[in-house]
């Protein structure tokens, strides 16, 4: 697999997923075969892991956006973190490196919704201490990876 057209095709990819194989090679100019097989290849490996719709939050009632930073016990991190990721509201939870242990990026319904979800999070056993920032504005919010 040519590791410049894969790159081609994640481009594509990555202005419109409903493209067809022919719409794409057709674009980059390739074959609507080599397309698929290249995409088929991208989705066994891992690198494509899937393809979702990108939506604004706000639409659909989740008006306000959270960044929390979490200090868990120690040894008790990954187990924790897997127990927030579960929730429905949680966009990303990531390992870091600082003075927090991890950070948490959730949507929210409202004030009262934040409320019910920081008190359940702060009711978990090794959850030592939070920090809740809301976001005002978001300048940029994009998943891809442009390559």
């Amino acid at each position: 697999m040519s590791d410049e057209l894969a790159k081609k095709i994640v481009r594509a990819l990555n202005q419109n997923a409903r493209k067809s194989y022919r719409e794409i090679a057709k674009d980059i100019g390739t074959s609507a075969t080599a397309v698929m097989n290249i995409i088929k290849k991208l989705e066994s490996r891992g690198a494509i892991k899937g393809y979702i719709p990108v939506v604004d939050p706000a639409h659909f009632g989740y008006d306000l956006t959270a960044v929390i930073s979490l200090r868990i016990s120690q040894g008790k991190l990954l187990e924790t973190q897997k127990k927030i990721a579960a929730d429905p509201q949680v966009a990303a939870v990531f390992d870091i490196t600082g003075e927090w242990d991890s950070l948490v990026i959730a949507y929210f319904k409202g004030r009262d919704d934040l409320n019910r979800f920081l008190k359940k999070l702060t009711g978990l056993p090794f959850i030592d201490r939070t920090s809740t920032h809301l976001v005002l504005n978001t300048v940029k919010d994009d998943r891809r990876l442009f390559i």
